[in-house]
């Protein structure tokens, strides 16, 4: 299954891009063993637009047109379903093997996501009930969708 992430903001040089790009680049070798393959990351830049509803709109467009026809849509929102790492792993196995080819990680701005996002999502996930910017949750979700990967391969990296 080809993953991809889609995020609302741009991340500058730095620490943070750094540990995001290293999880990135783990779950790349580490992701063929359990049919895993990370394809892209495209970020957007945050709506200029005046109202919440015209932003949330705005870039709920930009970040569909990184959607492949058919594919999984993970929701990232607070307001969605906070998952153990085990279950996060058992979650993408399970997408992975309905055959769908793609799956899609979808990281919305400061406003959040319109409502048509979270309404056609196959999973809306909260990395918990905190909010933070979206170059930690950028972090985070590497960081979880890597150690998915290795917990689907038995690999030791996960301790339970």
């Amino acid at each position: 299954m080809r993953l991809a992430v889609a995020a609302v903001g741009r991340m500058k040089a730095g620490p943070e891009r750094e540990l995001s790009e290293r999880y990135f680049d783990r779950l790349k070798k580490a992701g063929p063993a359990v049919a895993f393959e990370f394809q892209s990351l495209a970020e957007y830049p945050e709506s200029r637009l005046g109202s919440v509803t015209e932003r949330r709109r705005d870039e709920a467009e930009r970040l569909g047109a990184a959607i492949p026809e058919g594919a999984v849509r993970v929701v990232l929102d607070e307001t969605g379903k906070t998952l153990t790492s085990e279950d996060f792993a058992e979650a993408l196995a399970k997408f992975r093997d309905t055959g769908r080819r793609d799956l899609v990680f979808l990281i919305g701005g400061p406003d959040g996501h319109d409502p048509s996002l979270t309404s056609s999502a196959d999973l809306v996930l909260s990395l918990g009930r905190m909010t933070f910017p979206h170059q930690i949750a950028r972090i985070l979700l590497a960081e979880q969708i890597y150690r998915s990967a290795t917990i689907l391969a038995g690999h030791p990296y996960h301790r339970s």
